[in-house]
Order: structure tokens, then C-alpha cells, then sequence
């Protein structure tokens, strides 16, 4: 089954986010990168919603190279949210293969349109 990850180590983000998206699509939570990673090798989301900043083993970018390396994840699609708003950020991350960048606080609904359109 087709599903959403949402991986942020802030709850309200979570929930903010799945509480937009779960009228439409199967979601999924993580609070932190290795739990994310797992559950990206173990249940295949379809795409992955993945703040950069988070605390522990594994940050967002660590989390990023991982599955993009990988060749049994790599076509996960993977859009990463942060409050980090320089172009040198946003270039970064789509360097090493992200596939979107919304900057905290974005639009839910922004972040829903996106969704939709790589759902496909």
C-alpha cells in the first residue's frame, strides 16, 4: 500500500501535517531519522515529508543520503521541510537528491498539492 512518512522530532509538526493529509492519504509518523530510515527500507513509503534538523543518531540530510544511496529506496520521493530559508540550504538538499524543499512555517495546503501531484 501506497503511504505517507512523515518524519519531524516536533509533535505539532506531525500533526499538523497528517491531520492535512490523512482525509486523502494513508500516513505514517517517525520523531526521529533512525526510525525514518528504518521504516523506509522496511515498509517502502511513497513519499517521505523529512525536517532537517532533528536531534539523535541521524539528521534530516543524514536520513536524505541514506535512502537516495540505497537501491531499494532511492525512488522514494523525498521533500524536506526546515526552517533553514538560505538558497545555499535548499541547493544542498536537492543536490544530494531531494526531490522538494518547503521552509517552515509553510502552507499546509501547499504541502498538500505537492503531495497530490507525486502520488501518481
Amino acid at each position: 500500500m501506497s503511504y505517507i512518512l512523515i518524519v519531524d522530532d516536533h509533535s505539532d509538526i506531525r500533526r499538523l501535517l497528517s491531520i492535512s493529509l490523512c482525509k486523502e492519504f494513508t500516513v505514517k509518523e517517525a520523531e526521529d531519522g533512525v526510525t525514518a530510515l528504518e521504516t523506509a527500507r522496511h515498509d517502502h513509503p511513497r513519499i517521505i515529508l523529512l525536517d532537517v534538523m532533528m536531534p539523535g543518531e541521524m539528521d534530516g540530510m543524514q536520513v536524505l543520503d541514506a535512502i537516495k544511496s540505497d537501491p531499494k529506496t532511492r525512488d522514494i520521493v523525498v521533500a524536506m521541510i526546515s526552517a533553514r530559508a538560505q538558497t545555499v540550504d535548499h541547493d544542498e538538499a536537492r543536490r544530494r537528491g531531494a526531490d522538494a524543499y518547503f521552509i517552515k512555517p509553510f502552507s499546509p495546503l501547499q504541502v498538500v498539492a505537492w503531495v497530490r501531484s507525486h502520488m501518481t
